[in-house]
Order: structure tokens, then sequence, then C-alpha cells
């Protein structure tokens, strides 16, 4: 019986081995790359550019105050990934 039952392994593994020695060939190789988000802005604006006299230090001054504007930001598209082509190693 021992012996019967040492052939029935021998045999399998005998024909199962083909299988497990064939290899594949490697076609092409990608990178996996993380593309970031991209986005619009737009600005607003909230005080314009203008010119004031102030009295500091005992004497009048003329001050330049610059523009103000709010700047908001919209997604255009989100963040994702992308399959890059690469050299295999």
């Amino acid at each position: 019986m021992k012996k019967v039952l040492a052939v029935a392994i021998l045999a399998a593994s005998t024909l199962a081995a083909p299988a497990f020695a064939w290899e594949g060939k490697v076609v092409a190789c990608y990178d996996k790359i993380w593309v970031p988000a991209k986005y619009s802005t737009s600005k607003t604006l909230i005080m314009a550019a203008h010119t004031e006299w102030e009295y500091r230090n005992g004497q009048m001054v003329k001050i330049h105050y610059p523009a103000v504007y709010k700047e908001s930001k919209h997604m255009k598209a989100a963040g994702h990934y992308v399959a890059r082509k690469a050299p295999c190693h």
C-alpha cells in the first residue's frame, strides 16, 4: 500500500512539474505615478488701491495703500494615479 501511495505521489509531482517550471515573458513594465489635483484660482477685489493723507509725528504724510484681493481656489480635477511606461529591471 505504501509503495502504491509513493508511486502515485511521484507520478502527480512529475506531471505537475512542467506547469511549475513555465515562466511567462515580460512584455512591458509600468510605474504607478501620482498626479496631484489641478486647481484654478480667481481673485476678487476687496479694497482698491488708494492714497491718503495722515498726520504722523507732527507732520502730514501721504501714504499709498495697495489693492487687497481675496484669492479663491477651485478644484478642476482630483488627484489620481497614472500608469507610466518604465524600463524593466
